[in-house]
């Protein structure tokens, strides 16, 4: 995949459930940087508070994620960095995991709504994986996202970073620099 200048400043957070993602995506925020939410916690949270179960069908769930990241992506600022908690490429994983999307409209799609070439992969971490009202897999279940969404981004094109385990100022330490070292001179 070629990538363009105009997707330097959009950089995705990928990985499996309960490893850390929207801990530091909050934590960014807080200092000032532009960052997009979880679209499949927001959906989970508002099928929840309607008495509805946690998650509708695959395809279903898949469809309304890739539309709640194109909505991300489209409102997210070109001219500063932007910080994803996953993105339209987990959401286009999905669909072709599902079935629900052809190969061509996947790749249509990659060129379509691209990120920056380094994207963010956070490791399964059992010391703080907790489940919760919007996090129902296992472990064992984020162990298996975190392979499957990092040979995803390989396959996509994109350069997988594995943020390591450590506190969370050294974990927003290590994005900062990545950052740094991954805009143009």
């Amino acid at each position: 995949m070629q990538f363009e200048n105009s997707t330097i400043n959009r950089f995705t957070f990928a990985g499996g459930p309960g490893a850390g993602k929207t801990t530091v995506i909050d934590a960014l925020r807080e200092r000032g940087f532009h960052c997009l939410p979880d679209v499949a916690r927001a959906i989970i949270r508002a099928r929840l508070s309607s008495g509805l179960s946690a998650r509708p069908e695959p395809i279903e769930f898949a469809r309304a994620i890739f539309e709640g990241d194109v909505a991300n992506y489209r409102a997210a600022p070109s001219d500063r960095t932007c910080f994803f908690d996953r993105g339209v490429v987990d959401a286009l994983g999905m669909l072709l995991q599902c079935g629900a999307m052809s190969g061509a409209e996947i790749d249509l799609n990659l060129r379509r709504y691209p990120y920056n070439p380094l994207v963010f992969v956070f490791p399964p971490w059992e010391a703080i994986y907790r489940t919760d009202s919007e996090r129902d897999q296992s472990f064992a279940e984020s162990v298996r996202v975190f392979e499957s969404v990092r040979s995803w981004y390989d396959r996509c094109g994109y350069r997988v970073e594995e943020v390591p385990i450590g506190t969370l100022d050294e974990r927003i330490a290590f994005i900062e620099r990545a950052v740094v070292n991954a805009s143009p001179r």
